[in-house]
């Protein structure tokens, strides 16, 4: 396996406006990546980009994968980042919601994806990271088609990590982060509201990301124990159900 140095190397990064896109821009330019960065508000995009010494691509990744990838040019690293979300009873989930969490979550990654990574298996060198989520793992109430994409994140990185075993040079990463303090809980609809886990900054995720790139890490959950509840799902999913029942 080919050791994927960050210093230098060209970095695309979606939802890099905020939150955890916008930890993870800083945590790559400290590391000396070359950074573009990819989001829908231009003025925050504009200010992570003058921050990090980035350059600020304004593009919605739902309608505009193609030009994006493009503008970005030759790239070593992608982080799927960007998503969306909607809390609440599925069955009255509105109809658009359902098909845009898909898009955004789910089908914009993989194009993305798509369009860059014959570059990096071209070159014999490069990284994609996908940011699924603890909900991909186990399953959230009340969270049923956000939990459905981040899922598909989670089979879609081990897929195609299957494929890439001829091209070592090329990683893939899929990130799993718990609850985390960012504008994302406000954007859903509803406030996260549980007295437990408490949200945890974004920061923290970031340099999970960077660790996964570093280390050539498959899958890792931030922070670490959240690999044992879903470790249960797997081996026990009654007595994990039961658990998720009784404690939330």
């Amino acid at each position: 396996m080919v050791v994927m140095r960050l210093d230098g190397a060209c970095v695309l990064i979606t939802g890099a406006s905020s939150g955890i896109g916008a930890a993870t821009a800083r945590a790559m330019a400290d590391a000396g990546a070359r950074l573009v960065l990819t989001g829908r508000d231009r003025e925050r995009l504009e200010a992570v980009a003058a921050e990090t010494g980035g350059r600020a691509v304004v593009a919605d990744i739902t309608t505009g994968a193609r030009t994006l990838a493009r503008l970005a040019g030759s790239v070593d690293i992608l982080v799927n980042n960007a998503g969306a979300g909607w809390a609440g009873d599925f069955a009255r989930m509105p109809p658009d919601r359902v098909a845009g969490l898909v898009t955004v979550n789910l089908t914009a990654p993989i194009e993305l994806t798509r369009l860059l990574l014959p570059g990096m298996v071209e070159a014999g060198r490069g990284h994609v990271v996908l940011v699924a989520s603890i909900a991909g793992a186990i399953g959230v109430g009340r969270e049923a088609v956000y939990s459905a994409t981040k899922a598909g994140l989670v089979a879609f990185a081990d897929a195609l990590r299957d494929e890439l075993r001829a091209s070592p040079g090329v990683g893939v990463s899929v990130v799993l982060p718990g609850v985390v303090d960012t504008p994302f809980f406000e954007r859903r609809g509803a406030p996260y509201d549980r007295p437990w886990p408490r949200p945890m900054p974004p920061e923290r995720v970031a340099r999970g990301i960077v660790a996964a790139i570093r280390n050539e890490r498959s899958e890792s959950y931030v922070p670490g124990w959240l690999r044992l509840p879903a470790r249960l799902r797997g081996a026990a999913p009654g007595p994990f159900r039961h658990l998720m029942r009784r404690f939330g």
